[in-house]
């Protein structure tokens, strides 16, 4: 009886354990800046003029580097998220 009683019991704090684990904690895109709308490109048009911060937080725009700089945008999907 006690080892069905403590089987019982470690299997009830498995479950509770396992459905505690699978709660989703703060969204992180609430702990993101804002997306912008969505636009489609075809491969070879001019990107959209966008603002990001560089390393050491100041504010840099694409727009910046024309006629300075070749600039290539690259996305992959999921890539270095760690998702």
């Amino acid at each position: 009886m006690i080892k069905r009683t403590a089987l019982l019991a470690m299997l009830l704090l498995a479950l509770v354990s396992t459905i505690a684990g699978q709660q989703p904690t703060a969204s992180p895109a609430a702990q993101t800046a804002p997306v912008a709308p969505k636009t489609h490109l075809k491969v070879g048009q001019p990107a959209p003029d966008f603002t990001l911060r560089d390393t050491g937080g100041k504010p840099v725009k694409l727009s910046d580097f024309k006629g300075k700089k070749n600039v290539v945008l690259a996305f992959y999907v999921l890539a270095f998220t760690g998702g």
